[in-house]
């Protein structure tokens, strides 16, 4: 049975981490694009720098109320249907903001997209408990995380080349941005309903003695934790603990994409275009390499808290040393930044599904999630509120680095959970 389950976790690693990060670099590229037109986008459509900080935020409205309904309507209706749907639904969004050439469009395009990505990412962390083993879920979803720096990575000189198509077919090349990224998420949706499983019992990719091992596996790892109803789960402290956690970290994440190509481009004097966009794209390459290690290191130790803790420590320190300095002490920090605040959230996640079960679990993500998405509804307002008040550019970087280093010293005082390993700790 031993070799039966190794064989079967191989297989399903093979199979689904692929699948699970090419839709998030698409995910994320759609939800981020908006920070690469910030510049081109505002001249064309005389939109001020508070209605994008509006705009950049309020697609996390709707994500945060609905994320978890989303989730149990897929633990209900299967991932394979549920995920191509949303997917398919957001494509088609992200593509029409290529018409979005006034505020009132622009709002409401970022609502609706918000709105249908509300399943997919919940989705994917409940997927994850579904699927992989507790022991494994840090490095897979460190492996699943790479979609942020990829995306942002790629995603740089990718939207910088779009941009550049300014005027093709009569058409601004922030257009032609929105149009093709939102057009590939599309082709994403439809493959999703030909490759993808709904559950491990149903899994055409594994021989029949691989999948009962694995579900044997599974089954026992959710007979050991406690089984709460939904209800507890919302009650939990710890829970509550790990939302008001997350959502700081992602006000420190989506405080730094959504102004981070601007930033670099007057670091360097330069307009957001392809040139600028390559440089950019640095922090979220070094990030890639952190978010590869970090979890996996988290997975052999075991110190998920402290690893956790260190990690967005960093992220913090980064964000508020890249205030200060010339182009070369910015972008390393940048870079330290990006690290910390990705790598740190694969570690993280191991949290709350280590600490629930079933449909409470589903909820519960859904539930950590949306405090989250209210951490990217904050973090565009609060930086240029920061900026405003104290009439100063760096105010909004310090904030969020104040934020972010909070979030740090709360996780380092998080009780262990008695129900699983994932905040074990040597004495």
């Amino acid at each position: 049975m031993g070799s039966a389950l190794e064989a079967a976790t191989r297989k399903t690693r093979w199979r689904l981490i692929p699948l699970m990060l090419v839709l998030y670099v698409l995910a994320f590229l759609d939800r981020a694009d908006i920070g690469f037109a910030k510049n081109s986008y505002q001249l064309d459509t005389h939109i001020s720098n508070s209605v994008f900080a509006l705009g950049a935020g309020i697609f996390f409205s709707a994500y945060a109320l609905l994320g978890a309904p989303a989730n149990l309507l897929m633990q209900r209706f299967g991932a394979r249907r549920w995920i191509g749907c949303t997917t398919l639904t957001w494509g088609l969004l992200a593509a029409s903001m290529s018409r979005a050439d006034c505020a009132w469009k622009f709002l409401l395009i970022r609502t609706l997209l918000g709105a249908a990505e509300a399943g997919f990412f919940p989705g994917m962390i409940y997927l994850t408990s579904q699927w992989f083993p507790q022991q494994q879920r840090a490095g897979v979803m460190g492996l699943f995380y790479l979609g942020v720096p990829l995306a942002l990575t790629l995603g740089s000189p990718f939207a910088g080349a779009l941009l550049e198509l300014q005027g093709l077919g009569g058409r601004p090349g922030w257009a032609w941005m929105f149009l093709v990224d939102g057009g590939l998420a599309m082709l994403a949706g439809v493959w999703v309903f030909c490759y993808l499983d709904d559950r491990p019992a149903e899994a055409r990719f594994l021989g029949a003695e691989e999948r009962a091992a694995l579900v044997q596996e599974l089954h026992i790892e959710e007979g050991v934790k406690a089984t709460p109803s939904i209800r507890d789960a919302v009650r939990n402290g710890q829970v509550w603990r790990l939302a008001v956690i997350y959502m700081m970290i992602q006000m420190g994440v989506y405080g730094l994409i959504f102004f981070l190509p601007s930033q670099i481009a007057a670091l360097l004097g330069k307009r957001i275009g392809f040139a600028s966009s390559l440089i950019t794209a640095i922090p979220w390459l070094v990030a890639m390499v952190g978010t590869y290690l970090i979890p996996r290191y988290s997975d052999r130790s075991e110190r998920r808290r402290y690893v956790a803790a260190a990690t967005l420590l960093v992220g913090g320190i980064g964000i508020g040393v890249s205030a200060f300095g010339g182009p070369v002490v910015a972008i390393l920090a940048l870079s330290a930044a990006a690290t910390g605040l990705i790598a740190v959230q694969p570690v993280f996640w191991t949290m709350p599904t280590g600490l629930l079960t079933g449909r409470a679990l589903a909820a519960g993500i859904g539930f950590v999630n949306m405090f989250g998405a209210f951490g990217g509804l904050l973090a565009p307002l609060l930086r240029v509120k920061a900026e405003s008040v104290f009439a100063n550019q760096s105010a909004g970087l310090v904030t969020l680095s104040i934020v972010v280093i909070a979030a740090a010293t709360m996780i380092a005082m998080l009780k262990p959970n008695p129900y699983s390993q994932v905040f074990r700790e040597e004495n």
